[in-house]
Formats: structure tokens, sequence, C-alpha cells
């Protein structure tokens, strides 16, 4: 990113962004996100999912539809999104709008996860609260036993959301935290603006 010059859609520039955090960054997770989510009672709740891919479209991650986080898109579709990379000394931030994606697109992601997070997915009722862990367990295993030599079919209840990209910044680190940011926002076409540290 020249953020001196910066290019007229920040696509590009985010695509590289995610490329980079996948190179440099050595957890597990580089593309994890925190999703933030407007409360029945007009409080934020944030958490960390992860992002699965992407595109102009927006960004994609899949959830428990019958979750906190999904009741609230819900009741309230417009949500944030915040990566971090303190390696790169670089965040990106998105905010927009949280649609379900289709049941296709929610298939096919589905059917490339482990056997046990498929369980996984199936035995647990998000975000309800639970006895004990060995009571999850047992589900996990009777519905081993109930798919053995079959593949798991996808729950009704779980699936992906696209968050549109309405605005995207690049906050970049800088000595004396005197740090470069660049504001996208999208109202039909890109426009963007330079913002103080």
């Amino acid at each position: 990113m020249d953020f001196n010059s910066p290019p007229i859609s920040p696509i590009e520039s985010a695509e590289t962004w995610f490329d980079d955090a996948k190179n440099a960054v050595t957890t597990e997770n580089p593309l994890a996100m925190t999703l933030s989510t407007n409360q029945h009672d007009g409080r934020i709740a944030s958490r960390i999912v992860l992002m699965k891919s992407f595109s102009q479209d927006g960004v994609l991650f899949f959830t428990n539809y019958e979750s906190d986080k999904a009741q609230e898109i819900d009741a309230n579709n417009n949500v944030a999104l915040l990566f971090h990379w303190d390696v790169l000394a670089r965040q990106l931030r998105i905010r927009g709008r949280a649609t379900k994606v289709s049941a296709d697109v929610s298939d096919e992601y589905f059917a490339t996860r482990t056997r046990l997070s498929q369980l996984g997915a199936w035995a647990s009722e998000q975000s309800k609260p639970l006895q004990s862990k060995d009571e999850l367990m047992a589900r996990v295993t009777e519905l081993d036993a109930k798919w053995e030599g079959e593949a798991i079919p996808r729950p009704p209840f779980w699936g992906g959301y696209c968050v549109s990209l309405d605005t995207i910044e690049f906050w970049q680190g800088r000595d004396g935290r005197l740090h470069d940011r660049i504001l996208y926002t999208n109202d039909g076409s890109w426009s963007c603006e330079r913002l103080q540290p």
C-alpha cells in the first residue's frame, strides 16, 4: 500500500495484506478476525471468527445460525470486522452488512471440514448453557455412530455469511506512533481519505 498515492480500489491491496499475513504470521489462524455485532440491549459483542475468503463481494465466514452472533445479525446486520497482525504492525478494519450465503456455498464449505468439526457443528447448540463437557462428547459419539461410514450432511442451522465491504481502513504502524491510515468508503464507487494517526 502506497499511502501517499493510494489505489482507486482497496481490493487488491487488501488481498496483498491477507497474503502477507499468511506468509508472516506463525499462528495457525493468520486470518482470524474480530467480529463485532449489536446486542438487543444496545451493547456491542465481539468474538474471534475465521475468514474463509475475501473478494470484492465481501468477507466470508461460517457459524451456527442459532448462535448469539447469528441472532444479533438477524436483528441488525450491520457488523464490524478487525484483523490485527502485530508482527506486521498492521490492522485492517471493515464495516458492512452480513447476509446469509446460499445453501450451495454452505454445503460446499461444510464438505471440506474435518469429520470431527462436522460432528461438532451438529452436536453443539452454540452459545447455550452446557451442564458438562461429557454431555457434549456423548452427543458427538452418538452422531458419529449414526453416520458411520457415511458423509455427514450440513446441519440446516449452520452456514455462511458474507459481509459487504462498506468501508475498509488500512492502518500501518510507524515509529513515534506516526501511523499511516487510509479509509476507503464504498457508496457505489470507492473513495478514500487519509486519516490522522
